[in-house]
């Protein structure tokens, strides 16, 4: 939902799914937006009834939406990987109806899995943009990278792809290089333990 690669849709179930996302993108409120921005699932809203105080706008729109007009209520799960902020997965149904705290706990592991993985993804796209579809053997023989993952993945209990994932990503994120990301964590100045996973 943010940074270099901008705003996008990368999977939808259905067309209302797919609009869903569509009005949220166009209006600029919606549960997507309340997770991305405050890290927390968005729950439970009943928009079927006009007093949804969260995002009023939204609401009204997907009554009056011809695709997504059947839709009761809908729920957003952060994808955060770390302090990076990825986006949102959306969840909807046409019955009005409230998570369990076990239904929660289980999206929001199914959210953390996706997150990693929607990193991967966007990653690896952008390597491919950038080296014209070639890996840079030079990128993975650096030394002070390797010790970066190795303190990273000490620092997280996660294991080494992770590890050199996250750095890559904070670089991604920061607009800064991977080696610099890394001399950061080797000279201490950047503590991946402080900022902790979500």
């Amino acid at each position: 939902m943010s940074g270099a690669v901008g705003q996008s849709t990368i999977s939808s179930s259905n067309a209302v799914a797919a609009r869903l996302d569509e009005l949220q993108f166009d209006l600029g409120e919606g549960p997507c937006w309340q997770a991305f921005k405050t890290r927390r699932p968005a729950l439970g809203f009943n928009l079927r009834t006009g007093d949804n105080d969260e995002w009023p706008v939204f609401a009204e729109a997907v009554r009056s939406d011809a695709v997504a007009g059947d839709v009761s209520a809908i729920f957003a799960f952060p994808l955060t990987v770390g302090s990076l902020d990825i986006g949102a997965v959306d969840l909807y149904t046409t019955s009005p109806v409230d998570l369990t705290p076990q239904q929660v706990a289980g999206a929001t592991s199914l959210a953390e899995v996706a997150a990693w993985q929607v990193l991967r993804r966007v990653l690896s796209e952008q390597d491919v943009d950038a080296l014209g579809g070639e890996q840079s053997a030079a990128r993975t023989s650096r030394r002070e990278i390797h010790q970066a993952t190795g303190m990273v993945l000490a620092q997280l209990n996660i294991s080494a792809e992770d590890a050199a994932l996250l750095l890559r990503a904070h670089a991604f994120s920061s607009g800064r290089s991977v080696r610099e990301i890394a001399t950061d964590v080797v000279e201490r100045r950047l503590d991946f333990s402080q900022r902790g996973l979500s």
